[in-house]
């Protein structure tokens, strides 16, 4: 008995999980997300299976992108009118607004707004595929349950991420508009010129980027996350999908804030 207890509490054995296991797990997600990646171009195509998704993850999650964007638009015009007013460059409004969300707000709250809404249905529907042997049942009848379930929500996540963040960018900027020229009087002229005048193509091939790499991490994460449930050690069935599901909000977020602080300081 305290050779079993001293072999399960070895401090060495307990630093080399904390080591190893990580390093499997960002292999095994790097070779999950090949295999969904390589399956999208698979013979036969099946279109009409990423036409849903992108309903899904995209049609379905634009209200949400559109009330978080006028939102913090109007929030960045309070802050920045009162901050800049300081320096006596109140004109300045409409450049600290856009080049705030394009830059960075706009790809990355898209990203925590979709996670939110869409990657964790996905994670929970995934999840119960699973534990209800329904991508076993797929295996049995030799259907590549990755090229069924996975691809097509990454491609959809690839199709729709630049377009909600865009639509984001654009209502962030109107929201800084309505609060910087309706509420605070600002020259609407002015704050439109500058808008013009100080976003450049390389803001916004910066937040395309940025866009794209989380629509990667958010739904190879999630779709992970709900296809190997069945591997937790935390608890079976019902408890291990809200289990997965959990997990694959909160490190699709760590992960895409971590992957922002990465990029900008490659893209400045």
């Amino acid at each position: 008995m305290n050779q079993e207890t001293t072999k399960r509490y070895n401090p060495v054995a307990a630093l080399g999980r904390s080591v190893i296991f990580p390093i499997q797990n960002m292999g095994s997600i790097a070779i999950f997300f090949f295999k969904g990646f390589l399956n999208i171009f698979t013979i036969p195509f099946r279109p009409e299976k990423i036409i849903q998704q992108v309903y899904f993850i995209g049609m379905k999650s634009i209200f949400v992108i559109c009330l978080t964007g006028a939102f913090t638009g109007m929030v960045l015009g309070l802050q920045g009118y009162y901050t800049l007013s300081k320096f006596g460059s109140e004109g300045m409004l409409g450049a600290a607004v856009a080049l705030s969300l394009i830059r960075e707000l706009g790809p990355v709250l898209s990203a925590i707004m979709v996670i939110g809404r869409a990657g964790s249905a996905m994670a929970a529907e995934i999840g119960i595929m699973r534990i209800s042997e329904q991508i076993d049942a797929l295996d049995t009848m030799d259907i590549n349950p990755i090229r069924f379930l996975v691809s097509p929500r990454l491609a959809a996540s690839l199709i729709c991420f630049p377009l909600l963040t865009a639509i984001f960018d654009s209502i962030g900027i109107l929201g800084g508009y309505l609060t910087g020229s309706g509420l605070l009087g600002i020259n609407s002229g002015v704050y439109f010129a500058r808008v013009e005048s100080s976003v450049a193509m390389e803001d916004l091939t910066g937040g395309f980027i940025k866009s794209l790499v989380f629509a990667v991490i958010v739904a190879t994460i999630c779709c992970f996350q709900g296809y190997y449930t069945h591997m937790r050690s935390e608890g079976f069935g019902a408890k291990g999908v809200s289990m997965s599901t959990t997990s694959a909000v909160v490190i699709s977020s760590v992960l895409v804030l971590i992957s922002d602080y990465i990029l900008t300081s490659f893209l400045l």
